[in-house]
């Protein structure tokens, strides 16, 4: 899948195209769920996903987001989701995810996140409050 959106950005879901290093210097250097994640651990995690959906402009990596099929019988779990901060404000995160989550393999399945500042872009796509779902933390060090 390619997808024109105007203005010079496109998304691409082929995976041989995602910039690696692009990928790690945004989420290991400025995301606030994954700052410091090694570099190892973020290619095991790209490699690992069943999707993977890169937002570009002009050729150059300015989004990502990934996909991992968490039990094969429709729970898909959305990770790693970013824009850069110089091309937000265009609806692209928007675009990002709803490509994702609507389109491909697993448009028919039931997705999960976690977000910590993110929540009006992920209602816009239909996700909201789920009373069952709980998780269990790293231990403390």
């Amino acid at each position: 899948m390619k997808r024109d959106l105007g203005d010079g950005y496109e998304l691409d879901d082929d995976r041989t195209r995602i910039d690696r290093d692009a990928v790690y210097a945004y989420i290991g250097g400025e995301s606030y769920w994954a700052k410091g994640r090694p570099r190892e651990r973020q290619e095991e995690l790209i490699d690992a996903s069943h999707r993977v959906v890169g937002l570009y402009k002009d050729g150059r990596q300015v989004g990502f987001a990934r996909a991992v099929d968490c039990d094969g019988a429709g729970f898909v779990y959305l990770a790693d989701v970013y824009v850069l901060d110089e091309c937000r404000g265009r609806g692209l995160g928007v675009e990002l995810v709803r490509e994702m989550v609507e389109n491909g393999p697993y448009a028919g399945h039931r997705w999960v996140l976690h977000t910590r500042d993110a929540h009006a872009l992920y209602e816009k796509l239909g996700f909201g409050p789920n009373e069952r779902l709980m998780e269990r933390g790293l231990p403390a060090v």
